[in-house]
This record gives C-alpha cells, structure tokens and sequence, in this order.
C-alpha cells in the first residue's frame, strides 16, 4: 500500500492507546509501520525493471521484521538520551522504555506486510527463506475510502484528546471498520463468480470504485482476458475480452534471460506476463495486471532483438 496509508495505520493504533506505554510510541508505530519501505533507495543503483525484482522482498521477510524495529527503537532511544543531555527532551513526554519502543516498532513494522499483501503486487512473504510471491488481490494500492476513514478518525481521536475528552474509542472504532471494510472487499474479490472461471484467474480491485473487479483470466500460451458483461443476457457475445489486438505467441526466452537482467528481473516478478508487437515487429513484455494501452508501460521490457509471432485469427 502507499505511505500515507501505512501512515495512518501506526497514527491510528497509537490513537487506540498503545501510545501511552513508552515516550515516543508515535514515532515509532509512524516510523515502524514505513520502515519497510527503504527497500526504495534500490532506485539509487537498479534501472529499468530490476527494481521490480528487488522490492517487496528482503526488507518484508521475517529476519528485517526483527532487525528493523530494533535498529529503529536504538534510534529513537538515544534521540531521547540526547535531548537529556542538553536539556531540550520535552517535559510532558512519558518516560521512555527502550522495550515498549522495540514492541510497537515490532507492531508498526508488522502492519506493512500485512497491507502490502492486500493487492495484485504481491509481496515476499518468507524472503531470503523462500522467493515465494504471495497476492492478497484485496484493495487497490492507494485506497481513498481508507484515507477519509482513517485520517478522520486520527483527526477526531487527536482533537478529543486535546480537549480532554474520550479519544481512544474513535480510533478503535475505526480499527474495527477498516477491518470489515477489508474483510467485505475481499470476500468480493474472492466470490464464487470469480473463481469458478477456471484456469488462472485474477481479480483486481479499481481505485475508487473499490467493490468493482477488473478480472483477468488466463488463457493458453500467456494469453490473458479480461472478464466484460454482456450487454445482454443473449447478446451472443463471449465475455472474455482479449487484453490487446496486438498480442504475440509467447517465445522462447529462457536462452535471452541467462544474459539480460532487465527480462530476469521482469520474469521473476511478473504474475501475468504477455507479450505484444512493438511498432518494429519486436516483442514487449508486459503483465496483465498493470497494462494500459493508452499510457506509457512502466511494468514492461522491450526485447528488440525478438521478432513477435503473431496469433492466428479466427
């Protein structure tokens, strides 16, 4: 999920109460629930699509879940200690207890993975044990209906508390809907009109109409549809849509893949590949999942030195 989202998750679980065991329990629920996230300086030194072979991985497996909210709670310790010592540590904060720090660290840090899992991306799960994708195909990677109710309820919870009102149980009320929100969306996605499709099927949630599905059906070769209503109940038409007219048969590329980290990177991330004729009869790969023919691929590979084969039309 984005890290606004991820935000407000640590916000809102300080705001249920857990923030009042250890001083700087904010940050680190905030800090913990982002952390995994630095996976993104690999932008720093990976181009093209190698990123996308590298995020969601080793920094989301168990042993990062551990290292990270310890390296974070040391922070946050000896940030403390060093206001202390010269005197700027704010009088109203609570005593801090570098064990509560490691805890909620451990809490936000864990709130990552469990989002991150919730959409068509993926994540790996049991990285560097196992390279394993796992897809929750839940909600859709930046959800606005979470936003308004979590950034509310954190809104309301922190206004309460300024005014020595009830705070806690805005918060924890929000928890409670956000879960069932979760819960309802992926009962949708996982309905028994969806998966009795057969074959490979995916079910994709759209950004703001989040109770609708963009399923996509795998069909032989690498060759994905997507599901469309009839028009009418007798239409005659068949409701698999092909993803693109321009659709080649899958090639050989396990030769090409040995030499080009580009394609390596792009094959061990993709959970829908196709390919599609470039203007110059070559092939781009592309994965059915973020594929927008009316806007620039960034989830794509040329290969430039393989010619597309072109699928027999009926």
């Amino acid at each position: 999920m984005d890290n606004l989202t991820h935000s407000l998750v640590g916000a809102l679980l300080g705001q249920a109460g857990i923030k009042k065991k250890t001083g700087l329990a904010m940050p680190a629920l905030i800090i913990g629930a982002n952390l995994p996230d630095v996976d993104a300086a690999c932008f720093f030194w990976l181009e093209g699509t190698e990123h996308l072979g590298f995020r969601r991985g080793i920094t989301h497996g168990p042993p990062a879940l551990v290292l990270l909210p310890l390296i974070l709670a040391g922070l946050l310790w000896g940030f403390d200690k060093w206001q202390e010592r010269r005197g700027k540590r704010p009088e109203g904060r609570l005593p801090v207890n570098f064990k509560w720090l490691f805890l909620l660290s451990f809490i936000g840090c864990l709130t990552h993975p469990a989002l991150d899992w919730l959409n068509v991306y993926g994540i790996r799960l049991l990285e560097p044990f196992s390279s394993q994708w796992f897809y929750g195909d839940t909600l859709f990677i930046i959800d606005v209906w979470l936003w308004a109710l979590m950034g509310l309820a954190t809104w309301f919870s922190l206004r309460r508390e300024k005014k020595g009102g009830e705070w806690m149980k805005p918060a924890r009320v929000a928890i409670a809907v956000a879960l069932a929100y979760i819960g309802l969306n992926g009962a949708i996605s996982f309905s028994p009109g969806v998966n009795t499709l057969g074959g490979k099927v995916i079910s994709s949630p759209l950004p703001l109409k989040s109770w609708e599905r963009e399923v996509l059906v795998q069909g032989a070769g690498n060759y994905w549809f997507v599901l469309q209503k009839p028009e009418s109940e007798d239409d005659g038409q068949s409701p698999l849509k092909p993803i693109s007219d321009r659709v080649c048969s899958w090639p050989d590329l396990d030769e090409e893949r040995q030499t080009n980290s580009q394609l390596d990177a792009f094959l061990f991330w993709s959970r829908a590949p196709f390919a599609t004729r470039a203007e110059d009869g070559s092939v781009v790969l592309h994965d059915a999942r973020f594929y927008d023919p009316r806007a620039r691929d960034r989830f794509s590979v040329a290969l430039p030195d393989v010619e597309c084969v072109e699928l027999p039309r009926d």
